[in-house]
C-alpha cells in the first residue's frame, strides 16, 4: 500500500504535512527536507523561514479563519432560508 500525504490545519498554527512529500519553489527548485516525512508550513505569513513555520504565529497572535468562515457560511444560509 502506498503511503498517503496528510495535511492538517493546526489550530491557529501551521499546516502540518505528513507523508512522502516534495516541496518546490516557483522556479521548480526542490527544498532539501533531509529525508523528513513531516513538515510544518507557514499559514500566518510571518515566518522568516518560509515556506516553513518558525513559530511566528504565536508571537503575532495569528487567528485562523476555518471556524469563522464555517460559522459565517452557516449564518448566511440561515438568513437566506
Amino acid at each position: 500500500m502506498t503511503e498517503q500525504v496528510r495535511i492538517t490545519a493546526t489550530e491557529n498554527g501551521p499546516l502540518s504535512v505528513k507523508g512522502p512529500i516534495t516541496i518546490v519553489d516557483q522556479d521548480s527548485n526542490q527544498y532539501d527536507l533531509g529525508g523528513r516525512k513531516r513538515v510544518a508550513l507557514c499559514r500566518c505569513g510571518g515566518s522568516t523561514t518560509k515556506p516553513f513555520c518558525d513559530g511566528t504565529h504565536s508571537r503575532i497572535g495569528f487567528q485562523a479563519a476555518e471556524r469563522a468562515v464555517a460559522e459565517a457560511d452557516a449564518h448566511a444560509e440561515q438568513r437566506a432560508s
